[in-house]
């Protein structure tokens, strides 16, 4: 049996995690909506080759990784600087997502995709291309720099 979505679909039910993902990885809301939109930009160009629902999230996620790659290595982000820090997405959620949001972004990507998005850890190596060692040593090291962060205080990510 074939899998079909159109855009429209596929938008309205993964909108939301693409979107926390790219926040996640760039810190900033305004990069995380154009890497929203690029991201369904290329869905549309690949979604014929999608064989189910699994395989559509896997590719979603994928994508949202390439992208903010791609975004934060392009000289044109490293050149520049946000434009205040009431602008920031740290200033409309809760101090656990302050923490997080300081992490290294391997770190808060790690997090963001077992905690939030509730996948495990060799989910998370496949998607990011890693061994699952690799990512248990991230997770290890993400928790450890939030306990301090949040000075002692319980961790509920």
């Amino acid at each position: 049996m074939e899998y079909k979505i159109s855009a429209t679909q596929a938008f309205e039910k993964y909108s939301d995690m693409v979107y926390r993902l790219a926040i996640a990885r760039v810190k900033n809301k305004y990069d995380a909506d154009d890497i929203l939109q690029e991201v369904f930009l290329r869905f549309i160009k690949y979604k014929d080759k999608v064989g189910n629902e699994e395989h559509l999230k896997a590719l979603l996620i994928r994508i949202t990784i390439n992208c903010s790659k791609s975004l934060m290595t392009s000289s044109w982000f490293k050149r520049t600087e946000p434009l205040s820090e009431s602008l920031s997405v740290r200033d409309e959620y809760s101090d656990t997502l302050d923490a997080v949001l300081r992490l290294p972004q391997k770190y808060r990507t790690v997090i963001h995709m077992h905690y939030y998005m509730g996948y495990s850890v060799d989910e998370i190596a496949k998607f990011l291309k890693s061994k699952p060692s690799t990512v248990k040593s991230w997770l290890y090291r993400a928790r450890q720099k939030l306990k301090i962060d949040l000075k002692g205080d319980e961790v509920n990510v």
